[in-house]
């Protein structure tokens, strides 16, 4: 899988959606509050981490890509820490192609001893944070020479709306841009012609219009059978959690790979890395079966780590080496 890995450095994708900072307060309880039945917790220090759309784009310049991001941040201070986490990390910040929206999206964790006590909030209107699609009419083209593929990360902010999304899949068909898509199927939108989607369990069951009862046995088939009638995506992959991925390639089910993961502590942003590392992958010239092997891996390391996280590629590549020798070669 090493040969894969050696492409990224030579890859070039902008990753556009929306844009989180994840900010974390962590801690420890040794008692209840004498004012309410609430942990009372001893705050030892705070940090701030990429999050959404951003921790996309910071999975993929940890592995080396070429990475840039477009989305909507605020002049607030939580948007200047993301831009500053921005540059540490190399990613190039495409957010002044569109004005600033009136406040960062802030999701606020109260984390104590590696045990999430509560999240708190803070994001405008989803139209403060949607993209002017007019005004990028004339520069679509010539943003989309630049890259190899783009990747959308929708979390249902509001930065992917139907009109930004009409306009970036025609220019990306006119310029034969591969557009990846980790979709939220919350507002109904258009996500046809896509390279990949990466449905979660639940979201591939809205996209798809199956009806499921949870207590059966998930309707793979049937699931994917509607969402390619639907959405005809070249590949498909649905994120099952402890059950692993399944995969599709032109509507026929590939298989599935069970989960890695030597131990679980924490699952947010497994998702975006998944979505990063099979674009990368593909784009490097794996196959789907391998792509997902590779995004399989990297999503047992980052669930290993305490809070949002990434993986690099010499975690990647240690990893894979790990896998290969633990379950023999492939016959």
């Amino acid at each position: 899988m090493d040969v894969y890995l050696d492409r990224f450095p030579s890859l070039r994708l902008t990753v556009i959606g929306d844009v989180i900072l994840d900010h974390y307060i962590w801690g420890d309880v040794g008692r209840i509050s004498p004012e309410a039945p609430v942990p009372l917790m001893d705050v030892t220090h705070e940090s701030h981490r990429l999050g959404g759309a951003a921790n996309v784009a910071l999975n993929l310049s940890a592995m080396g890509v070429q990475t840039a991001l477009f989305g909507r941040a605020g002049g607030d201070p939580e948007g200047g820490v993301l831009l500053s986490l921005l540059s540490e990390a190399g990613i190039r910040w495409l957010g002044n192609l569109a004005a600033p929206a009136k406040a960062t999206i802030l999701k606020t964790r109260v984390v104590a001893r590696n045990h999430q006590l509560c999240r708190l909030d803070r994001e405008g209107r989803r139209m403060d944070y949607a993209l002017d699609a007019s005004a990028w009419e004339g520069l679509m083209d010539a943003f989309l020479e630049s890259v190899d593929g783009i990747l959308l990360s929708d979390y249902a902010k509001g930065v992917i709306d139907d009109a930004f999304l009409k306009a970036l899949k025609e220019s990306a068909s006119r310029m034969r841009v591969p557009v990846f898509c980790d979709p939220k199927p919350r507002y109904g939108r258009d996500f046809s012609g896509m390279e990949l989607l990466t449905p979660n369990r639940s979201e591939a069951i809205a996209l798809s219009g199956v009806e499921w009862d949870s207590k059966e046995p998930f309707p793979a088939e049937a699931v994917i059978e509607g969402i390619h009638r639907r959405f005809q995506p070249r590949f498909l992959v649905v994120t099952m959690g402890e059950e692993g991925m399944l995969y599709a390639e032109n509507g026929r089910l590939g298989g599935i790979v069970t989960t890695f993961a030597r131990e679980v502590f924490d699952v947010s942003g497994a998702g975006d890395t998944v979505i990063a590392v099979l674009s990368a992958s593909l784009l490097a010239g794996a196959s789907l079966g391998e792509s997902v092997k590779i995004a399989n891996a990297a999503a047992g390391v980052v669930v290993g780590k305490v809070g949002t996280a990434s993986v690099n590629r010499e975690e990647l590549s240690d990893t894979l080496r790990h896998l290969n020798k633990a379950i023999g070669p492939e016959t």
